[in-house]
């Protein structure tokens, strides 16, 4: 089995993307993500999706699992019509567990002046 290469090195084998900001190397790296753990149809399987939520987004799952928002985001997530979720679906996922998380609180207080 080919080695798959690294999400850096396909970032910078898109030309586009070299003289990028941050937010949209952020923005690219998660559909790289995405796109590297999606099937052959672009869906991620709901399983797959669990999966690079702990490996991939931890530090934002990390102690919410107590919280009833966590739990309801992932109800909604196995209650899922399909088995699978699209770029979309995958993207609102992310934003919703992120914008409950206490990392995003701990971001906030981040201080940006001197």
């Amino acid at each position: 089995m080919p080695k798959s290469i690294s999400i850096s090195k396909q970032l910078a084998s898109i030309k586009a993307l070299r003289k990028c900001s941050d937010l949209e190397k952020a923005i690219a790296t998660t559909a790289l993500i995405f796109r590297n753990s999606s099937d052959s149809d672009g869906k991620l399987e709901k399983a797959t999706a669990k999966n690079l939520l702990q490996t991939q987004f931890r530090n934002f799952t990390e102690g919410q699992e107590t919280k009833p928002k966590y739990r309801d985001i992932f109800s909604e997530l196995d209650e899922h019509v399909e088995d699978k979720l699209d770029f979309e679906d995958f993207m609102i996922l992310l934003l919703s567990i992120t914008l409950m998380s206490d990392l995003l609180q701990n971001i906030w207080s981040v201080k940006i002046m001197k």
